[in-house]
């Protein structure tokens, strides 16, 4: 099968305010990809066709009322199995985990609910959203892998199964299956987006995120899930903004290209390609420059580790210790790592996070984003989930970074363009990315077209 381009979450807004499409349609044609794409995808754990179909009604009730709650008024999207929904469970990937339904919303669920989104379902994560790969299928080519952990998120928005979908990220968990898949992601900064309700993997490390077809479509969401969550002691009270309109109002930015690890680190392809897209940039108007990483670079990856490990087994030490067999291996040796690791290490790992923080913003002094290739090259094998590391370094400093596809490599798979903004400042990194995006939207659109199911 080759999947058709299906719409964008703010095409389909645009139909559904203008009265030439409803959301109760909108959901059905979401059902029929579901039912055309699943069976090879596996993109998602569970699927509440009544209540979209309900839910779809009242919000077709209230757009011809003349209500209109903004752009996600009527949108379906998936939520990641790691966020709580209330009345569904949230098992996490794993079957350690109760099948008792959630008592109440995560906070950015309730966000988009009060925003008018219908929730078709919960989406595939890895198992606790680390590194074991997922029975979800990539939507170009069964035979490798939508990346992790966010994969069901990403499959399910590349084949129109949904408009948008909720991700998170702790290494590169909404980067990597965007990009693998062929759509957008957005990390935002850490603590710009609620964790309440959210299944932890790293407290120091985890970023909730949208997942969408476009770079609007991103905004759009972002828009409604950021904000200050005074139950959650991570969210930071930064005001946040309408980043929709800000896309709307985007000059040509000044771009910051990073040679050393990121494009010394990827495949010719990836080089090739990020190369070939800057150039297009520069010639539309952008200003591209080289910067230099920080000394304090260097031990990213490694520090990052510890963090992760550490966090990780704090959180799973006592299920642990009395089901180690029920856990993936890749989770498993993480927590073991995590274990084994002393307090020196994790300290030393804290300082060193506080140290690249401050030292990478030395980088933004004379561009607006940086520009990196968003994973060293296309999907490797179902066996796997992928190298996280153009991703990690973001994770771990908590700067915002957004994704889009700009290639097609010859093997048929896309390829994206990462780009990484100082932290808060989401409206011009979003802004920077929708104006490179509209000047490499052709490609985007004739990678999908190309694209291979079943």
């Amino acid at each position: 099968m080759k999947p058709t381009e299906p719409p964008t979450l703010l095409t389909a807004a645009n139909e559904l305010r203008a009265g030439r499409l409803t959301p109760l349609a909108l959901v059905e044609q979401c059902l029929a990809q579901i039912e055309r794409f699943e069976p090879h995808i596996k993109a998602w754990v569970l699927i509440d066709e009544r209540t979209a179909r309900q839910t779809a009604r009242q919000m077709g009730d209230e757009i011809a009322a003349g209500q209109n709650r903004g752009p996600l008024h009527g949108i379906p999207l998936g939520i990641k199995d790691i966020v709580d929904v209330a009345g569904w469970p949230t098992r996490a990937g794993s079957s350690l985990r109760s099948d008792l339904p959630a008592e109440r919303d995560a906070t950015l669920v309730a966000r988009l609910r009060a925003a008018g989104a219908i929730l078709l379902g919960k989406t595939v994560t890895t198992e606790f959203a680390s590194f074991d790969p997922p029975p979800t299928r990539n939507p170009f080519n069964t035979e490798r892998t939508p990346g992790g952990s966010s994969s069901g998120s990403a499959a399910a928005v590349a084949t129109g199964m949904c408009l948008g979908a909720v991700g998170s990220q702790t290494g590169g968990s909404i980067t990597r299956p965007a990009s693998y898949c062929g759509v957008a992601g957005c990390k935002p900064t850490y603590g710009r987006v609620s964790l309440s309700g959210i299944v932890p993997l790293s407290f120091h490390l985890d970023h909730p995120g949208p997942i969408a077809r476009t770079v609007g479509d991103l905004a759009a969401m972002l828009s409604v899930m950021a904000g200050y969550d005074a139950n959650d002691p991570i969210s930071v009270d930064q005001p946040s903004c309408d980043y929709l309109a800000a896309c709307e109002q985007a000059p040509a930015p000044r771009l910051g290209l990073l040679e050393e690890f990121f494009l010394s680190g990827a495949s010719a392809e990836a080089r090739e390609a990020t190369c070939a897209a800057t150039d297009r940039l520069r010639d539309a108007g952008a200003t591209v420059r080289t910067v230099t990483l920080p000394a304090s670079f260097a031990d990213v990856i490694a520090q990052h580790r510890t963090i992760m490990a550490v966090e990780a087994a704090s959180d799973h030490r006592d299920v642990f210790r009395q089901h180690r067999d029920q856990y993936g291996p890749n989770i498993a040796r993480l927590i073991e790592e995590g274990l084994a690791a002393t307090a020196i290490d994790y300290a030393r790992a804290l300082a060193h996070q506080a140290r690249l923080r401050r030292d990478m913003l030395a980088c933004f002094a004379e561009i607006d984003v940086l520009v990196t290739p968003a994973t060293p090259g296309t999907a490797p094998g179902a066996e796997t989930t992928g190298d996280p590391k153009f991703n990690s370094p973001w994770s771990y400093t908590g700067f915002p970074t957004v994704s889009f596809p700009c290639a097609v490599a010859r093997d048929g798979l896309p390829l994206a363009l990462q780009l990484i903004g100082r932290p808060w400042q989401e409206a011009k990194l979003l802004a920077a990315a929708a104006w490179c995006e509209s000047y490499l939207h052709a490609i985007r659109n004739g990678m999908f077209a190309i694209g291979e199911v079943g």
